[in-house]
């Protein structure tokens, strides 16, 4: 829901004072906990109730003061989030009562992960063996000569190839990860909500892999244009539940999924797809796809001896661009670029750029972004791309976006089509729609880049998803 006149609300929070949750860490991937480490394989729920009080809330269209958090220019001074699990004023948990227990569960549970060598062993082999990672990082050679200057000067553009992971982009990253995390919480049902089909995609193949229950809540719109994903998720075992109310896209099947878990939430894991919703899921998303990052640095500093000049990448959510960005936020002299769906055009009301048009407000359990009317209902978003027809994103591209460390743009659905072609034809690699967007920025971005800059793009998933969707457009 998006905060229209000012509302006065209960939420129930865990007392700071007695919570033994840790504080995370701004620097590192590694998170460190206050609590005793634990046996995973022994974990059980305690039967006592975390001891609780009540904040008052008021969610207004003003302005929304931040969170007493560090906020120094400097990025190794962020918080990211605190112990609120806020960044800056955005992120937070605004989510029924029924579920904070939960929350602080899997809080818990995702602090104990970095000191559980077992489970951090078993993550990485499969991550290495059944994912196919590293995923390689390639240069473009034929769409950086493509950017030349009559004088032959220009960028050399990589692409970071997370579409030839198995199922065909990102988002089993997070999925791996967070269906063994389930596993060791004795939850043997998962759920999940997926807008382009990939997310759906991967979390049914990774349910597949562990024989758990696997239920999936996607819009009957995004249905429609993506009906071979559709048919891959039922093919893999999963339910695949229709959404009708609404737009009948990614947000509806959002809000279908939260409505799931609230019920079913003892038996039941909601395996997010996105650095969104509430605390810890932007957090713990992120930390599930950091290994993009990582791994880019590595490659990089293999293949030229330094690290990336731009990192660029498709925002929706924002999940492959925060698995990229993470590893460089600390290094100002590294360039982020996120870039959002124009849809129709700005000037259309057909779009979903969030971070261009957008205001505060709260939607699926976070404070960021929205894009919403004036009474604060939220307003139907409009992509080409299925992954990106969102109407709100990720806390931390809020946070990045207000304090300046992350660049935000759009491309029109016409313009991501074109790159959709453009890579096809030059490199012989045919890109998902999501990450057309990225692609197409290049035109826009290259001309004004020194030569030699080295500019990596996520290549986030492949568009054999989208090639039905494209047919209806491109002349080829």
């Amino acid at each position: 829901m998006a905060a229209s006149a000012a509302i006065t609300a209960a939420i129930r929070l865990s007392n700071p004072l007695t919570s033994s949750s840790a504080s995370s860490s701004s620097s590192s991937s590694s998170f460190s906990s206050s609590i005793s480490p634990f046996n995973f394989n022994n974990f059980a729920s305690p039967v006592t109730p975390v001891k609780s009080f009540s904040v008052n809330c008021t969610l207004t269209r003003e302005p929304v003061p931040a969170a007493p958090v560090s906020m120094e220019s400097d990025p190794t001074g962020w918080q990211r989030p605190d112990t609120f699990g806020r960044y800056g004023k955005f992120g937070g948990k605004y989510v029924p009562e029924t579920l904070m227990y939960a929350l602080s569960e899997l809080e818990t549970a995702f602090h104990s992960l970095s000191n559980d060598e077992k489970f951090q062993a078993e993550l990485a082999g499969i991550l290495k063996d059944y994912v196919g990672r590293e995923s390689p990082l390639y240069f473009a050679e034929r769409l950086s000569e493509h950017y030349k200057r009559p004088n032959g000067e220009g960028p050399d553009i990589y692409l970071k190839r997370e579409d030839l992971n198995h199922t065909g982009a990102h988002k089993i990253n997070n999925a791996v990860a967070q269906t063994l995390l389930a596993k060791r919480l004795g939850k043997n049902r998962i759920i999940a909500e997926t807008g382009a089909g990939q997310h759906g995609v991967a979390t049914a193949t990774v349910c597949a892999r562990f024989g758990l229950q696997c239920i999936v809540y996607m819009g009957a719109q995004d249905m429609e244009r993506q009906a071979l994903n559709v048919f891959r998720m039922r093919l893999l075992g999963a339910e695949v539940r229709a959404v009708h109310s609404g737009t009948a896209t990614l947000k509806d099947a959002t809000s279908e999924a939260i409505r799931d878990w609230v019920t079913n939430v003892e038996t039941t894991h909601y395996i997010l797809g996105s650095v969104a919703g509430p605390h810890p899921y932007p957090m713990m998303v992120r930390e599930f796809h950091a290994v993009i990052g990582k791994e880019t640095r590595k490659q990089a500093l293999e293949k030229w001896g330094g690290k990336p000049d731009v990192l660029v990448a498709c925002v929706g959510g924002g999940s492959n661009a925060m698995g990229l960005f993470h590893e460089f936020i600390n290094e100002k002299d590294v360039r982020l670029i996120g870039v959002e769906a124009a849809g129709f055009g700005l000037d259309s009301g057909k779009h979903a750029a969030t971070l261009t048009r957008g205001e505060v407000g709260v939607l699926h359990g976070a404070m960021s972004y929205l894009l919403q009317d004036e009474d604060g209902q939220i307003v139907e978003p409009h992509s080409i791309s299925a992954g990106l027809d969102y109407p709100g994103v990720g806390p931390e591209h809020s946070f990045l976006k207000d304090k300046g460390r992350a660049e935000y743009y759009s491309v029109t659905d016409e313009e991501a089509l074109e790159a959709f072609k453009r890579l096809s034809q030059l490199e012989g690699i045919i890109p998902a729609l999501e990450t057309s967007h990225a692609l197409a920025y290049l035109e826009k971005l290259c001309p004004t880049l020194p030569n030699g800059t080295k500019v990596v793009v996520n290549c986030s998933g492949r568009g054999d998803k989208d090639v039905h969707t494209a047919i209806k457009h491109l002349q080829v």
